[in-house]
């Protein structure tokens, strides 16, 4: 008969979540993990494996519950301006949340890593190629519907918005507050192109 594990992993799940995101990936130990999650490192490893899996977990968490918002704002607006709109608004409560860590763990967690950590920088990097791919893509959207002119540089205009929101997600961990980065949304959103 197996033994049962001793600790809630989902709980442990989400205190792994937050000591990367607060400290980041290479600056989190395993013993700062096992001391914060209350188990000993035997545990963690039979649990998670190791240590970068651990981590490739709680991104994975990260994308589907903190993160969630931009995939949700991309989706569920009718225009591309307005999908990019609400990223930004939502960006700001989310980076700026007192209930949680600072920032965008998929932003901040691999900015100091060594060569031993590159395929963890690989990783985030691939998550935030893949949403200024997304965000370029509901650009273009509006370019098909007529809402923005055919010569709109929306590789351009993704790659700046892209930019604005990692900009937010640093401006959070520096301080900035709420009503801060929504005028920083409120500025990036003048970037837009005039609408035909």
């Amino acid at each position: 008969m197996a033994r049962q594990r001793a600790f809630d992993r989902e709980a442990a799940l989400e205190i792994a979540l937050r000591e990367f995101w607060r400290h980041g990936y290479e600056a989190t130990s395993i013993a700062e993990l096992t001391a914060a999650m209350g188990i000993r490192p035997p545990s963690l490893y039979a649990a998670f494996g190791d240590k970068r899996r651990l981590f490739e977990e709680a991104v994975r968490r990260y994308q589907e519950t903190y993160g969630a918002f931009t995939t949700r704002a991309l989706a569920e607006e009718p225009t591309g301006r307005g999908a990019i709109e609400r990223v930004l608004r939502e960006a700001a409560a989310e980076y700026a949340s007192p209930e949680h860590p600072t920032g965008c763990l998929v932003i901040t967690a691999a900015v100091n890593c060594g060569p031993e950590s590159a395929e963890v920088e690989e990783l985030l990097r691939g998550f935030r190629e893949e949403a200024k791919a997304a965000i370029r893509r509901r650009i273009d959207g509006d370019v098909a519907a007529g809402r923005l002119p055919a010569d709109t540089d929306t590789a351009g205009l993704a790659t700046f918005y892209a930019a604005v929101i990692q900009g937010m997600s640093t401006q959070s961990r520096d301080g900035a507050c709420h009503a801060d980065l929504l005028r920083v949304a409120t500025l990036a959103m003048s970037a837009w192109p005039s609408e035909i």
